[in-house]
């Protein structure tokens, strides 16, 4: 992806399934899930990197993510690559 190109991300929440148990507030790194009254609030979908912390720890499946394939891909990359952070996460 080239620098200035908006980020869209796989993410995908079911509020239906929430059952608040929280988990997503709690794992994800850039506070993308905040708790709610009744369920999870997605309150920062845009600032979701595509680590999967949230998928693999929501005890109902209420989130999908391609883990993999975003910012936190992009980062690994990177690093492993000798180069500095990717525009792609800004």
């Amino acid at each position: 992806m080239m620098a200035g190109t908006p980020f869209s991300n796989t993410l995908q929440y079911d509020d239906s399934r929430c059952i608040n148990c929280g988990m997503c507030a709690i794992v994800c790194p850039h506070g993308v899930f905040v708790a709610g009254g009744e369920v999870a609030v997605l309150a920062r979908p845009d600032g979701c990197m595509e680590c999967g912390a949230c998928q693999r720890n929501c005890p109902v499946g209420a989130i999908q993510v391609s883990s993999g394939t975003g910012c936190a891909s992009a980062i690994i990359w990177a690093a492993l690559k000798g180069q500095k952070d990717p525009a792609v996460c800004d």
